[in-house]
């Protein structure tokens, strides 16, 4: 397992581990369970609204750390003075076509053109539901820095972000911004938007170390020894943001739902976990709110402090399980 650069075979990025991303081969198990599936996938009461007071992000948070949850794993994260958005996803579907795939469960909390000036956007990987090409197109012309993992930049310029204010980055490298360093790190997954050209673009995490705070952003990782190594190497986390949702028994590999993502929390050497990549779409064949319910349990049993904030809702970094989905479990 390597902290400093990735690995390929041939054209293709390779994990730190050998690993199943579920390929042509578990698709027909896959959607014989999707058939069979009686679980609330989507909520059958309408989720939101979720409305953002804009007027919050007018002072600054009085700890250096907050936390806006817009969705998924798109957050507005304020630390030590910079504000950075992380896979920003607006659109109503995460498919190639508006017309059909997973649909959102509500409404963005907070409108694109709402957002507080955005020091730098993270883009993690290629996938439909963390790379957004109407959101990337709203950015372009903005001035607004991107880091994105290797190959991801191709799509960027192609939707008209200037090439010379990407940063991209391999497992390994930093870059600085304002006073705050982000680091790309492993993550144990696969990319592609299509059936061709797989696991072309690279996946990453991020370590984001500013003067006063230490946070980690795992966007899209099944569990493995990577986490343990990323602790050692660059923790302990204040803050350990982490997927806890679209996890499936055919795809344990690439995702690590609330038990292992508890446990990945831990390798790091965390303090706080938020969980992420949740509650927004229909991504898996487990209930919307199965994620959190079960990710509330793991951390009771393990001792683990959780930030479960409404969606929209700016929030200091503290422990905090709000049970928002509660209001809408059928």
């Amino acid at each position: 397992m390597s902290l400093s650069g990735s690995r390929k075979k041939g054209r293709k990025f390779i994990n730190t581990i050998p690993t199943d991303s579920a390929g042509f081969g578990a698709m027909l198990p896959i959607l014989k369970e999707y058939s069979n599936n009686k679980e609330e996938n989507t909520p059958k009461i309408p989720l939101g609204p979720f409305k953002t007071d804009i007027s919050i992000f007018d002072t600054p948070p009085k700890s250096g750390l907050r936390v806006t949850w817009v969705g998924h794993s798109s957050l507005l994260i304020e630390i030590d003075g910079i504000c950075i958005l992380t896979d920003p996803v607006w659109s109503q579907r995460v498919s190639f076509s508006q017309s059909f795939g997973p649909k959102r469960f509500f409404q963005p909390p907070i409108a694109l053109s709402e957002l507080p000036k955005i020091d730098v956007i993270i883009s993690s990987h290629d996938h439909y539901d963390h790379l957004d090409k109407a959101t990337i197109k709203y950015f372009a012309g903005k001035n607004i820095p991107f880091i994105c993992s290797l190959g991801v930049c191709d799509y960027l310029e192609e939707w008209g972000v200037d090439k010379g204010i990407i940063h991209e980055v391999d497992w390994g490298d930093s870059v600085m911004i304002g006073n705050c360093n982000i680091t790309a790190a492993p993550a144990r997954h696969f990319s592609g938007r299509g059936l061709t050209h797989r696991d072309e673009t690279l996946w990453s995490s991020f370590v984001i170390k500013g003067p006063e705070h230490n946070i980690y952003f795992g966007a899209d990782s099944g569990y493995s020894p990577d986490f343990a190594a990323i602790g050692e190497a660059f923790g302990p986390f204040d803050l350990t943001m982490l997927e806890i949702g679209a996890y499936g028994k055919y795809w344990p590999d690439i995702h690590m739902g609330p038990d292992n993502a508890s446990n990945a929390h831990l390798d790091l050497k965390g303090n706080i976990m938020m969980g992420i990549h949740w509650g927004t779409f229909n991504l898996a064949p487990h209930a919307w709110y199965e994620p959190a319910e079960r990710l509330v349990k793991y951390a009771e049993e393990k001792n683990i402090q959780l930030l479960l904030p409404e969606p929209g809702k700016p929030t200091e970094v503290a422990p905090l399980v709000s049970n928002w989905w509660k209001a809408f479990m059928s």
